[in-house]
């Protein structure tokens, strides 16, 4: 008779709710896209007004009730060229979302200065991006990532603007962390 762990090891079971990059094992759904949806029963609860999710990538994945801006939309809007919000005078919006965009951008610095020009004043920058815990999302792994963002860093950055709150998150089960600053 064949012992267990010999039949096992011939014959591993696979299981797809993981998988393993680089010696490193992480859920399946990080794969799938669509990573805002494991944000947005908060993110709902903070976007609140008039706003817009920038990077959302398809209409259908943006934050409910928002102006959903990608460049892929060919509509000419992206995150350097917001619409204007024709509810309010001043044009500006109550919040602007992102979800995964920001290591796409070459100067998110200069990106993050545009988005708080155009949140009012008591507006709130809302983000959610991809940790540095996840080896495939660093940008020596993927190419499409010029950003590795750190949650200090960006910490950091809001405090600088003057921020009168920024909220940081620990590392999900999705390996992204959320950063929330209020104007």
């Amino acid at each position: 008779m064949i012992p267990n762990f010999i039949i096992q090891l011939l014959n591993p079971k696979t299981d797809d709710r993981y998988f393993e990059y680089k010696y490193n094992e992480y859920l399946t759904i990080q794969k799938e896209g669509f990573a805002a949806q494991y944000t947005f029963p908060f993110a709902q609860k903070l976007c609140i007004g008039n706003g817009l999710d920038v990077g959302c990538n398809r209409k259908e994945w943006s934050l409910l009730g928002s102006v959903p801006v990608d460049i892929s939309f060919e509509n000419g809007y992206h995150a350097m060229n917001l619409p204007s919000n024709i509810n309010r005078d001043d044009r500006n919006w109550d919040y602007i979302f992102s979800s995964h965009c920001l290591e796409h951008l070459n100067d998110w610095t200069g990106v993050l200065d545009y988005w708080w020009d155009n949140i009012q004043e008591d507006g709130l920058i809302y983000l959610y991006l991809p940790d540095y815990s996840q080896e495939y999302w660093r940008r020596w792994n993927n190419r499409k990532h010029v950003n590795n963002l750190r949650p200090n860093e960006l910490r950091d950055y809001f405090n600088h603007k003057g921020c009168q709150k920024v909220f940081v998150s620990q590392v999900d089960l999705y390996n992204s962390f959320t950063v929330v600053a209020f104007k």
